[in-house]
């Protein structure tokens, strides 16, 4: 069975009747660990358990739909202490947030590390980022492999 795609709008929420908007709520009370269950969310709310599951699959915040700005990037490091540290650090400060790191295992003198970082409240460009990281001693290449 093919999948198909979904239409979205974005629409003030004062213009949606009150059962979407509070579904909305409780989806943020259950993705924040506020509650633990739908029925806990749903009388937290105030919406029937009914009204939840027949709009779950429509509703979103907004700042999920830009929540999948994310990047790959392939780093050939100099095996030396501190190095690694560093490009974390950097990615850090201008406020990215490492989703994972691989690391191989250093051959001659040099590891490869990858990885993904979620850029969505990052404080400067990617092409920035790449660029800097790139300046940092003891990074001998860098890339950018994927970026969603």
């Amino acid at each position: 069975m093919s999948k198909q795609k979904k239409d979205f709008l974005l629409v003030s929420k004062e213009i949606l009747p009150e059962a979407i908007t509070k579904t909305a709520q409780a989806k943020e009370l259950l993705a924040k660990f506020d509650v633990l269950t739908v029925n806990e969310a749903c009388e937290r709310v105030e919406i029937s358990r009914s009204a939840f599951y027949k709009y779950k699959d429509g509703v979103f915040p907004f700042y999920e739909a830009s929540k999948e700005k994310m990047i790959t990037l392939s780093l050939l490091l100099m095996d030396k202490a501190g190095i690694l540290s560093n490009v974390l650090n950097y990615v850090a400060s201008v406020s990215g947030n490492i989703i994972t790191i691989n690391q191989g295992i250093p051959l001659q003198g040099i590891a490869n590390v990858s990885l993904s970082i979620e850029t969505e409240k990052m404080e400067e460009t990617v092409e920035s980022l790449v660029s800097n990281l790139g300046e940092l001693d003891g990074v001998r290449k860098i890339e950018l492999i994927a970026k969603s």
